[in-house]
């Protein structure tokens, strides 16, 4: 059974920094990031392929960095100058290209106070 558990979710105030880990149970060529804030719909935060390419959502550009372990099947988001708009449920995700399943955590609370 495939396992995605999320951990490194806490209560920051403004301008702090979190990092956020991601354990798989098994290989992925993507992961990525998302969130889900109270009342919008989940969105992309930031996808690091196999090879070490990643991309981010606009609105965290220069502040966060994804990143990943291949030898012990990890991914990390790190998390600086924390903003209130921050705050949300935080998913991994990962799959092993575009035709096969898509898997999730359950997601790790990230509040950020101003």
């Amino acid at each position: 059974q495939v396992q995605l558990v999320e951990s490194g979710g806490a209560l920051v105030q403004a301008g702090e920094s979190l990092r956020l880990s991601c354990a798989a149970s098994r290989s992925f060529f993507n992961m990525a990031w998302y969130r889900q804030a109270p009342g919008k719909q989940r969105e992309l935060v930031a996808h690091i392929a196999g090879g070490g390419v990643t991309n981010y959502a606009d609105s965290v550009k220069g502040r966060f960095t994804i990143s990943r372990d291949n030898a012990k099947n990890m991914v990390y988001l790190q998390m600086n100058s924390l903003k209130p708009e921050d705050t949300a449920v935080y998913y991994c995700n990962a799959n092993s290209g575009p035709i096969s399943l898509n898997y999730w955590g359950r997601g790790t609370q990230v509040t950020v106070s101003s």
